[in-house]
């Protein structure tokens, strides 16, 4: 017995004198559980947590000192001795290890849900014998389950999700004959579902999504005669679907989404009359929809999507009356859609796009008044949309792109009242635009592109205040540009493209501050281009090519430094190119053929890429590209001035040529020997204290050398992005391989010290989904620079900014991306030996891949550089996302990452840096804050699920966003609570 434990007993004993024996007895129990509980208490690493002030040794006012422990919080008595400890959202900040197992012997409620209780879960546990119910779920527990735990007979609830658990599920936990509840989803548990789940007869919830689980659903799962909620999703569970599963009676919701499935679905399940949610989507199930399942009279959810179905969709699903959610997204379905879809007006969500579907959409579905969205993009639907009613009063999206849809756009679109996405590109729409449509005053997204639309653009466009997209390419449209086009002031995508239109630009075209895309292409706008172009300081793309604009490129365009594509080709532009764009970014695409150009090209970052199909067609234009001729010194003086100044010229040049040669035995042959010296100084660099490590099977020494000639020794044109410890530049390996190479400030110092090369060392061995991979270093007296793997997505900052691309990350993605976040940072923080302190975490920071998946950039490379720099502020990362106490502390620990975690994830919900917002979320009262000022309003505003799961997030950020940094959580428990939800997180 430990000293502390002995002493506790003995003051327990001195405040419980009694000379009955059964009251010694008690008091004996009583002070031994006490003591266990206080010493259970005093590892915490949080002591000075306020929940559990009462958990002392001080009896409440007014109560008998005899009732301790009874009398303290989350714990009840019977007899004196404690049967319940309800401690769950306490703030618990430690292990089990020092739990009092032994101690309680008459434990039969045990809950300890949602806290911070790290390590495993010690063998112990199967002591406490009388236990029937045990949560753990939403902590941050690790390693593998005990089989000790199947020892608890008395269980019938038993909670361990949303940890970090490992191995195999314990086979003997299908002896817990009592189990009710199995809750053991959102962990890393391996190998298959235990056969032995068939004796839990009593077992109404079983959930074990989020894992690792493999192999085939166990045919015994048939004998789980109790089971109303089997969830098996996001696993890597193969084979078929059990027709036995049609015995289990009770089924309310089979969730088996995003496995490895294959084969059909049994005809059995249409049997499970009380089945509300079908969720088989994102497998690999075949064959068609079984007629069954239109008996299942209590369905209001199926979804099917990212499978290979084939067939007809049955019309018996039109008996499904309480059908709320029907999705059945890129499969190779064929035929009519059911005719009675929504006879009982209950469908809210249809989705069937990227199908073979045929037919018109049913005349039931167009009545279907309950109706919120409803995709039927990609398919092979027709029918008249002149007849088309709207009396849908809660429709808020719909896309019927990619359809053989005719007739004309009705005016009976203005009914929807609060519709905010309307689509109908790429079908034979005729006609113009309705009058009335000016009166969709909610519309976010007017896409009617690729159609046979007429006549001008309505004047009252303008009256669509709240238009973010407005897409009409691809039609017949003539006249001029509205001028009341310049009142849509948060419009950010403009697609006129492909028209024929022609006149003036809208006069206040400056005012559309947000735009980040606008083609004018094909169409026959004939004179200068307007200057004001150049205040659209947000256009990420702009194509202004095959029109008729005369006159010169406005050297205004300087201004658009977030430009990613600049296209002027096919027009009668004149005169010199200005110098001033060659100030624009070096990842510019720029093409400028077709024109009557003149003049050198201009050298400067963005013209560095430019080849001969970019440039040709341009009679006067000289450079140094293949294919162009060369400027002569003389070129640079237009024509007529040539001639006039002819004598002149040969009266100064002759003289002065004695001079050149002179001047060029001199310097001209020195620099051509300093040429020559620079490139015999790259081969032969000093790569001796050259730390890069191979990459792609590359030689370390022999990569620097090919980064560095690669680069051109960095040169500006290679630079993709400049930060507070050094430049960022692309580099192409002759593999094909493009890395992105991080040159580092006053660097060379600090290589020579073994603990920074320990730590860059560690830093490379870093292995996660979500951290962009260091994959070397290198120093000497030359270069010092850091090699990552390249992401050609960018920033999400650059991402979130541009409307198209911000448009795509749906609240779906954007959850898949906080989650991501958190992950990465709770592996740096928690996973990591020593821990890495990220510093820097801002949108800017943070790198999407092709499949919006996160990844947290420049990790660690704050911690180590200026390592013995007093100047701290230079490493306290992004002004926005930086922790308050930094300004009196000047101190970086992993709370400030927390903090601008919260910072970032309201960044995302919202589209946009928070600002003020993070002063009125933190200081408002819950009840106070409207979501939907929170919501990044370019989206579709989230169904009720969706909703429901980013109130818990922003909720989350509020908690990170705490002035008092030890009350922040820690990004571990975060990143499992963020995973609790799993089915839609």
């Amino acid at each position: 017995m430990g000293s502390f434990q002995f002493i506790s007993i003995f003051i327990m004993v001195l405040l419980f004198p009694s000379s009955h024996p059964k009251a010694k007895g008690v008091a004996s129990d009583s002070a031994s559980e006490a003591a266990g509980l206080l010493k259970w208490k005093a590892s915490f690493q949080n002591q000075n947590n306020s929940l559990l002030a009462s958990w002392n040794l001080q009896p409440i006012s007014g109560k008998n000192s005899s009732n301790l422990p009874c009398t303290w919080a989350g714990i009840s008595c019977i007899n004196g001795s404690v049967n319940r400890l309800n401690l769950s959202e306490y703030s618990i900040k430690g292990s089990l290890y020092d739990f009092p197992f032994s101690s309680l012997p008459n434990l039969e409620y045990l809950e300890l849900s949602l806290n911070q209780i790290f390590g495993s879960i010690p063998r112990e546990i199967g002591n406490l014998s009388k236990l029937i119910y045990l949560d753990f779920s939403v902590n941050e527990l690790s390693q593998e389950i005990p089989p000790e735990i199947c020892n608890l007979r008395n269980l019938t609830h038993l909670a361990l999700g949303s940890n970090q658990l490992s191995g195999p599920i314990p086979s003997g936990i299908g002896t817990l004959h009592n189990l009710i509840e199995l809750y053991l989803d959102n962990n890393t548990l391996i190998g298959s579902i235990p056969a032995t789940f068939g004796n839990l007869t009593r077992l109404v919830n079983l959930y074990l999504f989020h894992n690792l689980l493999s192999g085939p659903i166990p045919p015994t799962i048939r004998d789980m005669i109790s089971l109303q909620f089997l969830i098996l999703s996001q696993n890597n569970l193969s084979g078929g679907i059990p027709n036995s599963l049609g015995t289990l009676s009770n089924l309310i919701g089979l969730i088996l989404y995003d496995n490895q499935l294959s084969g059909p679905i049994p005809k059995e399940l249409g049997d499970l009359k009380l089945l509300t949610n079908l969720e088989l989507g994102e497998n690999q199930l075949s064959g068609s929809i079984p007629v069954s399942i239109g008996n299942l009279s209590n369905l209001a959810k199926l979804f099917l999507p990212k499978n290979q179905f084939s067939g007809s969709i049955p019309q018996e699903l039109g008996n499904l009356k309480k059908l709320a959610i029907l999705v059945l997204d890129q499969n190779q379905f064929s035929g009519p859609l059911p005719e009675l879809l929504c006879q009982n007006g209950s469908l809210q969500i249809i989705s069937v796009s990227e199908n073979m579907l045929t037919g018109p959409i049913p005349r039931s579905l167009q009545n279907c008044s309950s109706l919120v969205k409803a995709n039927f993009n990609e398919n092979n639907f027709h029918g008249n949309l002149s007849e088309m009613i709207c009396i849908h009063p809660f429709l808020d999206f719909i896309d019927l792109s990619n359809n053989e849809f005719y007739g004309e756009l009705s005016s009976n679109w203005v009914e929807c009242k609060i519709l905010k996405t309307l689509i109908i590109a790429k079908n034979n729409i005729t006609g113009g635009i309705p009058l009335e449509f000016g009166n969709l005053s909610q519309l976010h997204a007017l896409d009617i592109s690729s159609n046979f639309l007429s006549g001008e653009i309505p004047r009252v466009v303008g009256k669509l205040t709240s238009m973010l997209k407005l897409d009409l390419h691809d039609n017949q449209f003539v006249g001029g540009v509205p001028q009341e086009l310049g009142m849509l002031t948060e419009l950010l995508y403009l697609d006129l493209s492909t028209n024929s239109l022609n006149g003036s630009f809208p006069e206040h075209l400056e005012d559309l501050k947000h735009l980040f895309y606008m083609n004018l292409s094909n169409n026959i706008f004939s004179q200068k281009i307007p200057f004001e172009i150049g205040k659209l300081t947000q256009l990420s793309e702009l194509d202004l090519s095959r029109n008729l604009f005369t006159g010169e490129i406005p050297s205004e365009f300087r201004s658009l430094q977030s430009l990613g594509t600049l296209d002027l080709s096919h027009n009668n532009l004149s005169g010199l190119i200005p110098k001033a764009l060659a100030e624009l970014p070096g990842s510019l695409q720029i093409n400028i053929s077709f024109n009557n150009l003149e003049g050198p090209i201009p050298s400067g970052r963005a013209f560095v890429n430019l080849t001969i199909e970019e440039v040709k067609g341009n009679k006067g234009l000289c450079g140094n590209i293949t294919g162009l001729r060369a400027c002569e010194s003389s070129s640079l003086i237009n024509s007529h001035v040539k001639n006039k100044r002819k004598k002149l010229v040969l009266t100064v040049v002759f003289p002065l040529l004695g001079s050149f040669i002179l001047l060029g035995a001199f310097f001209g042959i020195p620099k051509l020997r300093d040429q020559r010296k620079k490139i015999s100084r790259i081969e032969d660099m000093d790569v001796k204290k050259c730390h890069l490590f191979a990459i792609y099977g590359y030689d370390g020494k022999a990569l620097y050398k090919e980064i560095v000639l690669t680069t051109q020794e960095f040169s500006e044109v290679f630079c993709i992005g400049k930060g507070g410890y050094g430049s960022v530049y692309r580099a192409q390996l002759s593999s094909g391989d493009v890395v992105a190479v991080k040159r580092l400030h006053n660097m060379p110092e600090m290589a020579s010290h073994r603990s920074f090369l320990n730590e860059i060392r560690a830093l490379i061995e870093i292995k996660h989904r979500n951290i962009v991979k260091l994959l070397g270093f290198c120093s000497n007296s030359q270069h010092s620079f850091l090699v990552y793997e390249y992401l050609e997505r960018g920033s999400l900052a650059k991402i979130l900014s541009i409307e198209e691309e911000a448009i795509e990350l749906d609240w779906q993605k954007r959850l898949k991306i906080i989650k991501g976040i958190a992950q990465a940072l709770s592996y740096m923080h928690h996973d990591c030996s020593p821990a890495i302190v990220h510093r820097d975490i801002s949108s800017n920071n943070i790198l999407l891949d092709s499949e919006d998946e996160a990844h947290v950039s420049d990790f660690g490379t704050s911690k180590f550089l200026k390592k013995d720099s007093s100047n701290w502020s230079s490493l306290a990362g992004t002004c926005g996302y930086v922790a308050p106490e930094f300004a009196y502390t000047m101190k970086v620990t992993e709370k400030c990452d927390v903090y601008s975690f919260g910072v970032l994830t309201m960044e995302v919900i919202k589209g946009k840096h928070p600002g003020d917002l993070i002063a009125y979320l933190v200081s408002s009262k819950p009840e106070k804050i409207e979501l939907k000022d929170l919501f990044d309003q370019r989206l579709l505003y989230p169904n009720q699920e969706i909703e429901n799961i980013l109130a818990s997030v922003l909720k989350l950020a509020r908690e990170c966003l705490h002035v008092d940094p030890q009350s922040r959580p820690t990004m571990l428990f975060i990143s499992r609570l963020l995973s609790t939800g799993a089915p839609f997180v």
